[in-house]
């Protein structure tokens, strides 16, 4: 069931990938991993912006929203991988980024800009 879960997930990874580069985003990495956890995507806006884009599917309501998957705890882990994203990428915290979360429910997508804030 894992390896179908995991299928599953990349195919609506690429979905939400496809949509931001639509909007204009570039997509910088892919499933970033570090040994604190993983961020799904991470890119940057024509703006300016470093983006770490976690990716949320639901196939219907009933198992809630897809938003609404990003508590606090898988917030909390976003932000120790993306602390060290910039310690390894820029060298330095003073980076404009944020944290947008895209929610992919049956054929709908909604990207959420600045979706929560970096916690500790």
């Amino acid at each position: 069931m894992q390896k179908n879960k995991r299928k599953v997930g990349a195919f609506y990874e690429e979905i939400a990938a496809d949509y931001l580069v639509s909007q204009g985003v570039m997509i910088l990495e892919r499933n970033y991993r570090n040994w604190l956890g993983e961020i799904d995507l991470i890119g940057m806006t024509a703006d300016g912006w470093l983006i770490f884009v976690e990716v949320k599917y639901r196939s219907s309501e009933r198992s809630g929203s897809p938003l609404a998957a990003v508590n606090g705890r898988k917030q909390l882990v976003i932000s120790k991988v993306a602390v060290e994203y910039l310690k390894n990428h820029y060298r330095s915290m003073d980076v404009r980024c944020r944290f947008d979360v895209v929610g992919i429910n049956g054929d709908k997508i909604c990207w959420i800009k600045n979706a929560f804030d970096f916690c500790q």
